[in-house]
């Protein structure tokens, strides 16, 4: 099996332009590709994972990867998935971000010895001469053809900028300079991109599954690849918190596990999609934070659920003036846990029933616990996702 045929098994592949030609060149090493991202944050997002995770595929087949770092697109900002405009940036912000964003990716790609580049479009789009551009690239593009993309239409209602009516053009501008300058022969992107990705004049692309967006935004917001934005252990969880529905496919597509393997498990059911998730959680924080974190997350993860806490469960700690009678009730002790911003909060979330102390729900809003139960800790929770331990010291 070629890279390209574990890629569509993988469910990786939605949709391509020019399937043979791509087919050949990936599996006999020979595409250089690239993927864009921009700087709108100062860490990458598991919606970036899947990229990433292609771009190792790719370069272990012997292809060349180029990262390209939307410096300058992002001084635009992309429309697409955007129901409004998106926040202007400094220059400054976006090189700090970008800087960050390499840190993140050399995990994933190796760039030594020219196996890999990273590339920033500020390089060919600032020096851009405004009527030069209009007169050379305008006559390519239709109005109307970009007015029917998706990623303008569901902007139209609330009011599209002609600054980021210009976004697609910056994006097939950058394909045509690096296919000039780079030999860059191919691009790769989400289905949220296929309008920008097709406007390259000579593009061979082929569109990524967009579970990866799907999978990077949660109730709380994104899930960072930044450890000081979610912690290992957080990311661990997120991962083990995935529906049942999902782990297999998650597992699929964001692993690095044979297909074999994974194929054994497509039976799997009741306790054993537990273990699967365990899995996929222990190989994905493995390649974002290492296996040393990884094993202290899933120790963790397997401490807390078993009722003891541990580890490295994110702890809070209480003092002797914090009780009242030498105890405190467990109002308070979700406040003071963080889970909860106030005790309205707090009590409306115990009478919800999603409150639980030792993997035990609380129904009462009385509730309270000892001094010497608070001194060996106790794990609170509200709802799957949110939990702490805390203890008297």
């Amino acid at each position: 099996m070629g890279i390209y045929e574990e890629l569509v098994a993988r469910g990786l592949i939605a949709q391509v332009t020019n399937e043979e030609e791509i087919r050949e060149m990936v599996n006999n090493g020979k595409a250089t590709f690239y993927i864009g991202f921009d700087c709108t944050a100062d860490s990458l997002h598991v919606g970036h994972f899947m990229a990433l995770c292609l771009m190792k595929r790719l370069q272990m087949a012997g292809n060349k990867p180029i990262a390209l770092i939307g410096d300058g697109t992002t001084l635009i900002g992309d429309p697409s998935g955007r129901t409004d405009m998106r926040k202007m940036l400094t220059k400054e912000d976006i090189r700090h971000n970008a800087e960050c964003f390499k840190r993140q990716m050399e995990k994933f790609i190796d760039f030594s010895d020219d196996k890999a580049l990273m590339l920033y479009n500020s390089e060919w789009l600032v020096p851009l001469n405004y009527i030069e551009l209009l007169r050379e690239v305008g006559p390519c593009f239709s109005v109307n053809n970009m007015l029917r993309a998706e990623c303008y239409k569901q902007r139209m209602e609330r009011g599209l900028s002609f600054l980021e009516f210009n976004y697609m053009i910056m994006q097939s501008y950058d394909f045509y300079y690096m296919f000039q300058h780079y030999g860059c022969n191919m691009q790769f992107g989400g289905n949220d991109q296929w309008s920008n990705m097709l406007g390259g004049a000579m593009t061979i692309t082929l569109l990524l599954n967009s579970e990866g967006k799907k999978m990077g935004k949660t109730a709380s917001g994104a899930v960072w690849l930044d450890p000081n934005k979610t912690s290992p252990f957080e990311f661990y969880q997120y991962w083990r918190n995935v529906g049942d529905a999902d782990v297999l496919k998650c597992i699929r597509m964001l692993t690095f596990l044979p297909l074999e393997e994974i194929d054994a498990m497509d039976g799997w059911e009741g306790s054993q999609l537990n273990r699967a998730k365990e899995i996929l959680a222990f190989e994905l924080t493995k390649l974002v934070h290492g296996e040393e974190e990884a094993k202290k997350a899933e120790a963790s993860a397997k401490a807390l659920f078993g009722g003891a806490g541990g580890g490295d469960v994110p702890t809070c700690e209480i003092a002797e003036a914090d009780l009242t009678d030498g105890k405190l009730d467990i109002l308070s002790v979700l406040v003071k846990a963080g889970l909860c911003p106030s005790k309205s909060d707090a009590r409306r979330n115990v009478q919800q029933g999603g409150v639980t102390v030792d993997d035990q729900k609380v129904t009462d809003i009385a509730a309270s616990y000892s001094a010497d139960a608070l001194r060996e800790g106790i794990v609170v929770r509200r709802g799957k996702k949110n939990f702490c331990k805390v203890v008297l010291k």
